[in-house]
């Protein structure tokens, strides 16, 4: 179970790490979601920080349990949000995207309470 763990938590972090860098590099493809979703460019660096941040949590949990549970928590919870803006902006095509991240993100907070 441990190795199932570690194995989710990382694939997690360097995907929430992936989904940072492109925030704060502003490809085209972000801006024109961000667009298409009603979402403000000037958030972008506030979201990546909140990706990178969470990735960082869920790294850290390795270590300190009580963090990665409250990092993988708070990227489901971001992620869910996500999915309510796509939701919102009627772009139902968009929805599996947050949705894999979150559920990445269920799977290592499921994984870490099951290890801790």
């Amino acid at each position: 179970m441990r190795s199932a763990y570690l194995i989710v938590t990382i694939v997690a972090a360097i995907a929430n790490l992936y989904a940072a860098s492109a925030d704060f590099t502003r490809p085209e493809w972000i801006l024109s979601n961000m667009s298409r979703l009603g979402i403000p460019a000037r958030w972008l660096p506030s979201l990546g920080w909140l990706k990178g941040l969470g990735a960082i949590g869920l790294l850290a949990g390795i270590a300190v349990p009580t963090i990665g549970v409250a990092a993988a928590a708070g990227l489901v919870l971001f992620f869910a949000g996500a999915m309510i803006t796509a939701m919102r902006a009627r772009w139902y095509a968009h929805l599996p995207y947050p949705l894999v991240w979150m559920l990445v993100a269920v799977a290592s907070l499921a994984l870490r309470m099951r290890t801790a």
